[in-house]
């Protein structure tokens, strides 16, 4: 990988470069890619600055990861995308509700290893983030549960006022502007703990909403994840030909 004349930054080089890798046949065909030493090696980069690149596509399903096996390329497939996404003080300012925050929980703890897998960062050493958890609804009643963590690269202070728009707060504060998410739907049972924040039934149904937010360099800035009251989203697709 020629690095000299390109001004991006080294993990989308590294990016692009493995994305033409397992776009050939045989990776396609499951065969796995070299360990990390010698990917590095080969694309002439750190092995931290590879594992970010990896772990991005991780998380863009291009990639699939397991410990002791290895790394190989998912087969490519159709998929939908959504684009002009909003925060979710701007969803709902759209729809015209305005917005009550039940509960809001600032803490500074070691998260789950796809967390800080998602950061970019070795689960092997002990890594604190934000997490800031928040029981929003309507002026009625609660119907989601944010729980989000942020990169500790931001070095954000948790005496910060979270009952402001997030992503004002991170462009006229910390200077990172969110440009992209990624999402996952999903759906389950409530639960205890959930359905009791959602003054639901356990055994109600449930909307999940990951999302996982880059700047506009791409670097990981929030992992998010939305439980949702199944009666009170709708996820809309639209799909241009």
């Amino acid at each position: 990988m020629n690095t000299k004349n390109n001004k991006k930054p080294l993990h989308l080089q590294a990016e692009e470069a493995i994305k033409e890798m397992i776009a050939s046949p045989e990776f396609q065909n499951g065969k796995l890619l070299p360990n990390e030493l010698e990917l590095a090696k080969s694309l002439n980069i750190s092995r931290n600055t590879l594992r970010q690149a990896i772990n991005k596509l991780v998380f863009e399903g291009l990639l699939c990861r397991k410990k002791g096996y290895g790394t190989w390329a998912v087969k490519k497939t159709v998929t939908s995308g959504v684009k002009n996404w909003m925060s979710f003080s701007q969803e709902m300012q759209q729809l015209g509700i305005k917005v009550k925050n039940y509960e809001l929980h600032v803490s500074t703890e070691v998260p789950a290893e796809s967390v800080l897998a998602f950061f970019g960062k070795d689960s092997s050493t002990e890594q604190y983030c934000l997490k800031l958890e928040r029981v929003r609804g309507d002026m009625d009643a609660p119907f989601v549960v944010f729980i989000s963590w942020f990169n500790p690269a931001i070095n954000m202070d948790g005496d910060d006022n979270f009952s402001k728009p997030l992503y004002e707060l991170l462009e006229n504060k910390y200077g990172v502007i969110v440009n992209t998410s990624i999402e996952e739907i999903s759906a389950r049972l409530a639960g205890k703990q959930i359905g009791s924040k959602l003054r639901i039934s356990e055994n109600d149904p449930i909307l999940i909403r990951k999302r996982f937010v880059y700047d506009i360099n791409m670097v990981p800035i929030e992992y998010n994840i939305g439980y949702y009251k199944a009666d009170s989203f709708t996820y809309t697709i639209t799909a241009e030909r």
